[in-house]
């Protein structure tokens, strides 16, 4: 019986030389606008890693799936993402973004929440060093309103409101990968509340990580932020148990997209 490519075999079992990861956490979810004419900040990106680890030791590990954060009711701010972790590796929740009218930073996090525009200093969230960026800032306009900034992501800050303008401002672009076997972008920021319109901000895309929008002015709720999730991968056939097992090409992939186990 010979091993698979890069693994060993240790009595009955294929172990592998090393494994891939990819670890998200939950995204931020969006501030809500205010009733007036200021929108929210958007959610930021769950914190992104990703990595190898050499020579795994046999054993169980315990995969933590973060949750999204709630998007903000109207000129309320939203609630930050949960952490996700795994093979002694933690990913830190997405920050909240700030609400509509608040003089209020958006939530420091893995990416930094986006901060609402409002007549005074609204600032964004900062991110976690290797995991993501900050948030955009405010507007800051006077009577007039404006829009909020967009949350930050895991490859880039959220861009900054603007006074008087009805457009969202982007949030921070995401990563991406292929781990799964198939080309994903994760951990992107959500966009910033436009100043008029209404309109409630979206979700983000279920087991990404990404931040929720916010809400625009004049009613708009924040979204949800994204439930995270973890992916690992290795050379070779499989050699362990727990999650979504696939494979690709020479790749035997685990999938996490709830908290679970992970053993060698």
């Amino acid at each position: 019986m010979f091993a698979a490519k890069n693994t060993i075999l240790t009595g009955k079992k294929l172990t592998p030389t090393s494994i891939e990861y990819l670890i998200v956490a939950g995204g931020g979810g969006g501030g809500g606008g205010a009733a007036t004419a200021r929108g929210g900040g958007g959610g930021g990106a769950g914190g992104l890693l990703t990595g190898t680890v050499a020579s795994p030791a046999v054993g169980a590990y315990t995969i933590t799936v973060g949750a999204g954060g709630a998007g903000g009711a109207v000129a309320t701010i939203g609630s930050n993402g949960s952490n996700s972790s795994g093979l002694g590796f933690t990913a830190t929740g997405g920050g909240y973004g700030s609400g509509g009218g608040l003089v209020a930073a958006g939530g420091a996090g893995g990416s930094g929440g986006g901060g609402a525009d409002a007549n005074g200093a609204a600032s964004g969230g900062a991110g976690t060093s290797g995991q993501g960026f900050a948030g955009g800032n405010g507007a800051n306009s006077a009577g007039d309103g404006g829009s909020g900034g967009g949350g930050g992501g895991s490859s880039a800050v959220g861009a900054n409101g603007v006074p008087l303008s009805s457009t969202r401002p982007a949030g921070g672009a995401g990563t991406v990968s292929s781990i799964s076997g198939s080309s994903v972008t994760y951990a992107a920021g959500g966009s910033g509340g436009g100043a008029t319109g209404g309109a409630s901000g979206t979700a983000g895309t279920a087991n990404t990580g990404n931040g929720g929008q916010a809400g625009n002015g004049q009613g708009g709720a924040g979204g949800a932020g994204a439930t995270g999730i973890v992916i690992i991968r290795y050379l070779g056939a499989v050699a362990a148990t727990g999650g979504t097992i696939t494979t690709s090409g020479s790749y035997t992939i685990h999938t996490f997209t709830s908290s679970g186990t992970f053993t060698i």
